[in-house]
């Protein structure tokens, strides 16, 4: 194991992005914080910090349980990092993709144009 290890590096090797360019790209851009302060994708981790993330709408929060150097499946995940993010959080993600007009279920086919209309109808008037 790595004595330290760069936060995009691990963001990327515990799964929480798909590739580290866009671990790096969310550090960059400040989606990435320790204590409310962003934090460059060359920031050194420590075991015991906790990371808030912003991943798409979603706002978890992250501690650091170990060190890794690669990445690693997902049945190994827990034991490197430990998720705290708030319940509500996760109930208010659940909600949005519930009530959100824009979803279709597998299987189902693209909008027939009545369908389109009425999805056009309920957004837009």
């Amino acid at each position: 194991m790595d004595e330290s290890i760069r936060i995009d590096k691990y963001l990327w090797a515990v799964r929480l992005y798909k590739t580290r360019s866009i671990a790096t790209d969310a550090c960059r851009s400040g989606r990435v914080k320790m204590n409310g302060v962003a934090l460059k994708p060359s920031h050194e981790i420590r075991v015991g910090e906790v990371y808030e993330l912003s991943i798409e709408q979603m706002h978890r929060v992250v501690e650091v349980k170990n060190l890794l150097g690669n990445r690693v499946s997902a049945k190994l995940v827990p034991d490197f990092m430990l998720d705290r993010t708030p319940q509500e959080e996760y109930e208010r993600i659940q909600m949005i993709r519930q009530y959100s007009f824009e979803h279709r279920d597998r299987g189902v086919g693209r909008p027939t144009k009545r369908d389109r209309r009425e999805i056009d109808e309920l957004k837009y008037f």
